[in-house]
C-alpha cells in the first residue's frame, strides 16, 4: 500500500465484479482506495487531485 495512494498488488489476481464478470490481472496492479477513480476498481491517480489521506 502506498501512503495516501493505491493498494498495490503483485502477481496474479482475480477480480470478480458485482455483475459476475471476472477479470484476471498479471504482474503489478494498483487498486483504488480513495473512491475517486473513474476506472474503479483500479487507481487512476485521482487520489492526488482530491488530496486523499489514508
Amino acid at each position: 500500500m502506498l501512503e495516501n495512494g493505491p493498494l498495490l498488488c503483485s502477481g496474479k489476481i482475480t477480480i470478480v465484479y458485482p455483475d459476475g464478470r471476472i477479470e484476471e490481472k498479471q504482474n503489478n496492479t494498483a487498486l483504488c482506495r480513495c473512491g475517486a477513480s473513474a476506472n474503479k476498481p483500479f487507481c487512476d491517480g485521482n487520489h492526488n487531485k482530491i488530496g486523499f489521506k489514508g
